[in-house]
């Protein structure tokens, strides 16, 4: 599954329509990386969010890089060095939490599609300006959840949302049944018992459930 030739910032909205959820990773064993890409994309979650919060997280980018089909991003960028290390792992997006004009510089020097994270109308504003149109809806439930998600829609239609952050299996259809949600960020479709004991099948189950989600909407 290939990319359009377009610039990084379209090719951010390219990433996040391949399926309605993407998976965020805390992974702790560069061991289990492989095998649980193999698991979420052959349930139907292309889009993986490795998050860079444990020594291994690099190594995983690495190895989850080399498996078809997938398309790796490295989670909780912060400073430009997060953002070359992420690439020279093999990266083919970041997410960040918000955004500085340091981030968003070195993403862009590095021609790495950024979802960069907004929780206001202000900060929105500032990364449309700077050509996001986007973004990472983050901490969703901690910032007023899906009506304040609604809310911010209204006046900035221009602006499409990866909602993540307390984001459930239970309320992902709610945020995903909003005009201007693409796809939300969840990590319950790998599950830290499921990774410890290799239940890789339990996990393809879990992602192909929650790549029917937003059907209906």
């Amino acid at each position: 599954m290939s990319l359009s030739p377009r610039n990084a910032r379209w090719q951010t909205r390219e990433i996040c329509a391949l399926a309605p959820i993407v998976p965020v990773l805390v992974i702790d064993d560069v061991q289990s990386a492989r095998p649980l890409a193999e698991a979420l994309i052959a349930g139907g979650l292309p889009a993986l969010e490795v998050t860079l919060r444990t020594p291994a997280a690099l190594d995983a980018i690495r190895a989850m890089a080399e498996v078809p089909g997938g398309h790796v991003g490295a989670g909780t960028l912060i400073t430009p060095d997060d953002v070359r290390a992420a690439k020279a792992a093999g990266a083919s997006f970041g997410v960040s939490p918000g955004a500085t004009d340091e981030l968003l510089a070195a993403c862009e020097a590095e021609d790495l599609p950024l979802l960069p994270g907004a929780a206001t109308a202000t900060e929105a504003m500032r990364l449309l300006a700077r050509g996001y149109d986007i973004l990472k809806f983050f901490p969703a439930e901690a910032s007023g959840g899906a009506p304040a998600l609604k809310a911010i829609g209204a006046p900035l239609p221009q602006i499409t949302f990866c909602p993540t952050g307390g984001v459930t299996q239970d309320n992902a259809e709610t945020y995903l049944s909003l005009d201007n949600v693409l796809c939300a960020g969840g990590s319950w479709v790998a599950p830290k018992d499921l990774i410890t004991v290799g239940d890789w099948e339990g996990i393809e189950t879990l992602a192909r459930d929650a790549a029917g989600m937003g059907m209906s909407a």
